[in-house]
């Protein structure tokens, strides 16, 4: 017999009112692969304009606020113009916790939900509202001077506006997906002038894959992001570490050396950030004054050195240039990671990724002065260990090993020092993954009770819950009903399976019609209580295909029971195991084509 599934409501991320586009042009679209790759483009050029309006922006603040040039960066300043400016940051601690207020008021604290577990979890679909919520947040984190960059804000913004679009066009979940990684491609690709970066971050961290379908959208996304940026600000974005110098098969080691201990420090910055955030939680003040608190500390820091300020940029470009001593670039790494973890641990919003890269490059030319003590001559030179460094270390915190790479490349155009850095990278990336488990995002999610280790598309799994496929339409029978009464209600051929259930309509068991039957039984007036099986064992609403298929494994059943509680047992369906198996063979099914690029 067929099983009716449960009507419920799709689980979305979106609380915005949808705006479609007229119905020719979504048909044109959703029904040719060139329509998909048009939208790309028109992402690709707004995440463009919007990094140059988001980075304008917080620069203006930072010239506005700390009185440096235009053309100055945050934290390249040697000194601020007064002493007194290092306490920016606790004043915009105490806007944001404004913010934070008002919205927790208004929101309950609802999650924002950012592009990876978008990807993840919702099929693709971002609340347009929650993103320009983001941004506001970050851009005041970072314009105020917390150690934070403004990655978070440009993917979150460029992908809620792809997934905006999607959500207008009625887009498949497949392309959904792939509309919030174009999003992210443009945003990342234009905040580097990097395309291949920005693709491949998509890829691996937003998309969580690497497909022939979603490859055109994707890099074209990129591709006009990165163009934007070069046609309105030029090379301004670019990364340049000079000269890098040749590589020898016996650089590896060293550089693998390199890896593994970037790998160690980054798994040291993410712990750290969580047991901040627990200190914070622990000292019982308030969410909304967290980050004051928080802005206070890095005054502190900032006195020692305003490189800690902001994200990084000018400091990384500054730490290239210069010949520092090892003591130097010691005390810079710790301050500007503990700099990082009091930032996000007291609640400033913003990204690690460019903090990452810096901490790396510090590491790297910090390595740079041990290997040429021990090496001499023979060592690499400082420009590659510091790039080493900034990739290890970033596929650390940040994930995406080819990401990393690629950036490698489009920094250097130099193949060989690629290829050492794709070993770093791998090596580093390994070490994370069989030591901690996590990126920073993901370990994120985990402290919040998700499993989430990818932006992999694990929500159709949720979606395929016990309460959609189960059946409504049950038979049931009270515990004490007699054999007799059973024989006379339930015909054999009639059903199955019954339901038994007690005086309070709790769940009993079951009992399968042909066991009534039995020429065993000589006593009819018996109650069916007798021949109740699967007394431990029932389904609950909220179980996903993967825990209900292992409970028919224990069980031993080809049918289960779904009660509303474990408390109460209040019956509410029953799922047979074949019909689970069937729904989730569809679904692994229509994942597959999706992935290969087939529609339906």
């Amino acid at each position: 017999m067929e099983q009716k599934v449960a009507a419920a409501p799709p689980t979305t991320a979106s609380a915005d009112p949808a705006v479609k586009a007229p119905d020719r042009l979504r048909a044109l679209v959703r029904g040719n692969e060139l329509g998909l790759s048009v939208l790309a483009v028109a992402i690709g050029a707004a995440s463009g304009l919007l990094v140059i309006g988001i980075a304008a922006l917080a620069q203006w603040m930072h010239v506005l606020f700390f009185t440096i040039r235009p053309d100055e960066r945050l934290s390249a300043v040697g000194d601020l113009a007064t002493p007194s400016l290092v306490f920016l940051p606790a004043a915009g601690g105490l806007a944001l916790g404004v913010l934070l207020f008002a919205l927790s008021r208004r929101r309950r604290n609802r999650a924002l939900v950012d592009p990876i577990e978008a990807n993840a979890l919702h099929g693709g679909r971002m609340s347009l509202t929650d993103s320009l919520i983001v941004v506001a947040q970050n851009v005041i984190s970072n314009g105020f001077g917390a150690s934070v960059g403004l990655e978070a804000a440009y993917t979150q913004i460029c992908s809620g506006v792809a997934s905006r679009i999607g959500i207008s066009f009625q887009m498949r979940r497949s392309d959904m997906r792939t509309l919030v990684g174009c999003g992210a491609a443009g945003a990342i690709a234009a905040a580097f002038n990097a395309p291949l970066t920005g693709a491949f971050y998509a890829f691996e961290l937003v998309i969580g894959t690497y497909s022939i379908a979603t490859l055109t959208p994707v890099v074209a996304a990129a591709l006009v992001g990165a163009l934007i940026s070069r046609i309105f600000v030029g090379n301004a974005y670019l990364i340049d570490i000079g000269a890098p110098g040749p590589v020898y098969a016996l650089d590896y080691p060293p550089a693998i050396a390199l890896a593994v201990l970037a790998a160690g420090i980054g798994i040291l910055v993410m712990t750290t950030v969580t047991r901040t955030e627990a200190l914070f939680r622990l000292s019982r003040v308030p969410t909304a004054l967290r980050p004051a608190l928080g802005g206070l500390v890095l005054a502190g820091l900032a006195t020692i050195t305003p490189q800690v300020l902001s994200a990084g940029h000018g400091a990384m470009h500054a730490t290239f240039d210069a010949s520092l001593s090892a003591t130097t670039l010691l005390l810079l790494l710790f301050l500007k990671a503990f700099a990082s973890a009091i930032s996000i641990g007291s609640g400033f919003r913003g990204g690690l990724f460019f903090a990452s890269l810096f901490l790396g490059s510090i590491l790297g030319k910090l390595f740079a002065i041990v290997a040429a003590a021990i090496f001499g001559a023979a060592a690499l030179s400082s420009p590659i260990y510091a790039l080493v460094g900034m990739s290890t270390m970033a596929v650390s915190i940040i994930g995406g090993p080819l990401t990393m790479t690629f950036l490698a490349l489009e920094m250097t155009g130099d193949l060989p020092v690629t290829a050492l850095v794709l070993a770093a990278v791998v090596t580093a990336s390994m070490t994370v993954r069989k030591t901690f488990g996590y990126s920073f995002a993901t370990w994120r999610f985990h402290l919040r009770g998700e499993s989430i280790r990818s932006a992999h598309d694990v929500g159709w799994i949720r979606n395929l819950s016990v309460g959609r496929m189960m059946r409504r339409d049950l038979r049931t029978a009270s515990e004490d009903t007699t054999l007799k009464v059973f024989r006379r209600d339930f015909p054999l051929g009639s059903s199955q399976r019954v339901i038994i259930t007690d005086r309070a309509d709790a769940y009993v068991g079951i009992v399968l019609v042909p066991d009534a039957y039995s020429e065993d039984i000589d006593d009819l007036d018996k109650s069916v209580k007798e021949l109740v099986r699967f007394k431990d064992f029932m389904l609950l609403p909220q179980m996903n295909a993967r825990e209900a298929s292992r409970l028919f494994d224990r069980a031993e059943s080809e049918a289960l029971a779904v009660v509303d509680d474990p408390a109460s047992k209040r019956v509410l369906g029953l799922l047979t195991e074949s019909h689970l198996l069937r729904r989730y063979s569809e679904e692994l099914e229509a994942r597959r084509r999706e992935a290969a690029g087939e529609t339906v």
